[in-house]
């Protein structure tokens, strides 16, 4: 049996909004990335969605800033990013361990 991750800290919908576009764009990034692609028409699509994924990240931001929502508060992100599985998700994005020699 798998255990319940633990509940989702509390954000405001811009945070989350920024979460979720965040960790969609390292999705494709990690989908991008050469060094674990098999293809390239995987990697190609994925490029191509990362634009309007970029955009919706910028937005939130953006919405963010105007709203004088102006500090990040890290650590209540960082626990988000967690929970919602960020660091695996992240590490695609970085060059694979070389394999044994």
């Amino acid at each position: 049996m798998v255990p319940e991750p633990p509940p989702l800290p509390a954000l405001t919908r811009a945070e989350g909004e920024l979460i979720d576009a965040y960790l969609a764009v390292v999705d494709l990034l990690g989908r991008i990335n050469p060094a674990r692609s098999r293809d390239t028409y995987s990697g190609l699509r994925a490029a191509q969605a990362l634009v309007s994924r970029a955009a919706e990240l910028r937005d939130a931001l953006t919405l963010m800033h105007t709203r004088g929502e102006n500090e990040l508060h890290t650590a209540t992100l960082d626990r988000a990013l967690r929970v919602l599985d960020g660091e695996r998700r992240a590490g695609l994005v970085a060059l694979p361990p070389d394999p044994p020699h």
